[in-house]
């Protein structure tokens, strides 16, 4: 089973931005979502998490997500790591992880493998998120959301700013993800990182998957890169 998306369409009061956007995500599968600024990716997360009104069908395992209130969403299983990272600021490192596993009873073997993932966020228990560096803040987000054990992790821009060595350890975490069968959906705008991660690349215009490619059908040089992202 896998998300499913059918027909999605909406946007933000009366501008229409997602125009019946048809999209699939697998277990154990890294499906990156390609496309120039303005094409939708970050509101296609939105939507997925249920904070826009749409019209379409959402699916998890068989499940209905669309239609469900935001705060119920997670609790079907996804897990989103929005652009900027959005962390409590003033609350611990440990803290931080212990709001994502909430809903999930804060199990420990959870925050185990988070911290197995993630072993500079062991040593920073104690710490102050807004303390932390870019990359481990990006880190925590992740493993914030983590904790929550989901079965589709939705990541906006997960490397934007990072240093080569922390895009390295966010790209070794998705592959353990992926290996662990949870469905990551990325948007990603780095050529390198996707064809270095990804199973497929869904390129968006227009507010509308336009292709999905098998990403092992890419290259860095491929039409598909120069049409919907500009590169």
């Amino acid at each position: 089973m896998a998300l499913e998306v059918t027909g999605l369409t909406g946007g933000y009061g009366p501008v229409t931005v997602l125009r019946g956007v048809d999209f699939s995500a697998r277990p154990g599968e890294v499906t990156c979502i390609m496309g120039r600024n303005g094409a939708g990716k970050t509101t296609l997360m939105k939507a997925l998490m249920g904070l826009l009104p749409c019209a379409g069908r959402i699916t998890l395992d068989g499940v209905q997500v669309s239609g469900q209130p935001a705060h119920r969403v997670p609790g079907l299983g996804l897990a989103w790591v929005p652009q900027g990272r959005r962390l409590f600021g003033p609350l611990t490192v440990a803290e931080n992880l212990a709001i994502g596993g909430l809903l999930r009873g804060n199990r420990a073997a959870a925050r185990a493998r988070v911290l197995d993932m993630f072993p500079r966020l062991g040593e920073r228990l104690g710490q102050v998120a807004s303390t932390l560096s870019g990359g481990e803040q990006q880190m925590l987000a992740i493993g914030r959301a983590l904790c929550l054990e989901p079965k589709v992790l939705l990541l906006d821009e997960p490397t934007e700013g990072l240093q080569p060595s922390m895009i390295q350890l966010i790209r070794e975490a998705m592959l353990r993800l992926k290996a662990e069968g949870v469905a990551v959906v990325l948007v990603e705008q780095r050529v390198d990182a996707v064809l270095k991660m990804a199973d497929r690349v869904a390129f968006m215009a227009h507010g509308r998957v336009e292709d999905i490619v098998e990403a092992g059908a890419l290259t860095p040089g491929a039409r598909q890169f120069a049409d919907y992202v500009g590169v």
